[in-house]
């Protein structure tokens, strides 16, 4: 098991720095692994979580609905549409009444790289803990925000 006081030899003044420097660091650390997973698959875990709201809509829906539900605002959330799009993941629509409004839909291709991203998706570190450490973690992050 790590410590982050050796992990990054450093002493803290308190707990509580010691509690928020240790979710920053571990923040990133999960990320580089999340980068790591997803790079065969030739897209980033922010796109791979537009692709997952959209299965989960069942149908096209707005820009903006995208942007509001994903899990790290991306300000470039265009841009990651742009490559999915390139790679026939998802596709636009354009909205008949106001061509300023897009619709988004994820495509059968968009479907199968998903089924074979969950099928293979399993993060070895989330099994140090327990499903009741699991819960008690997310209250207590969600105590935080």
């Amino acid at each position: 098991m790590g410590d982050i006081s050796k992990d990054i030899n450093s002493k803290f003044e308190d707990s509580k720095v010691k509690a928020f420097i240790n979710i920053k660091y571990t923040a990133n650390w999960i990320q580089s692994k999340e980068n790591d997973f997803f790079k065969p698959y030739g897209i980033s875990p922010q796109q791979y979580n537009i692709l997952r709201i959209l299965r989960g809509a069942k149908e096209a829906i707005k820009v903006q609905v995208i942007k509001d539900r994903m899990v790290e605002r991306a300000p470039n959330a265009t841009r990651l549409m742009d490559k999915l799009c390139d790679k026939n993941y998802i596709h636009r629509i354009r909205c008949e009444h106001d061509r300023r409004v897009v619709y988004i839909n994820i495509t059968d291709k968009g479907l199968e790289i998903l089924d074979t991203i969950d099928s293979e998706l399993h993060f070895d570190f989330m099994d140090n803990l327990s499903m009741e450490e699991a819960e008690q973690l997310s209250f207590l992050l969600d105590k935080i925000r």
